[in-house]
């Protein structure tokens, strides 16, 4: 059993920064970007409750389920795609090794 997964951050170079998150601290992604130092301003704390840690899903796996509150977010953001998420409701999973994602926020 994995305590770690690594999670790609696609940079604006196009390059994709292995990112190291921990599975056994019940972490949402936008936590581990946060914490990694990305630009991800989380002004509602992780509520769903604002866009700035927007994502972009870039490959497909496992992810937590969107829930009614975090698509009729989406919903406001102007630069929606069709794997938009927002990365405080995604939790960190060992299924989730080798996610992929850009960070688009709330512009």
């Amino acid at each position: 059993m994995n305590s770690e997964i690594t999670v790609y951050v696609l940079n604006d170079n196009g390059e994709k920064e292995p990112v190291v998150a921990p599975t056994d601290m019940a972490l949402s992604l936008m936590e581990v970007l946060k914490g990694s130092g990305y630009p991800i301003e989380a002004r509602c704390g992780g509520m769903a409750l604002c866009a700035t840690c927007h994502v972009e899903v870039l490959n497909d796996v496992p992810l937590t389920p969107e829930n009614d509150d975090e698509m009729a977010m989406l919903d406001t953001v102007p630069n929606i795609t069709s794997t938009s998420r927002l990365g405080c409701q995604i939790k960190i999973t060992e299924e989730m090794d080798g996610l992929e994602v850009r960070i688009l926020g709330d512009q």
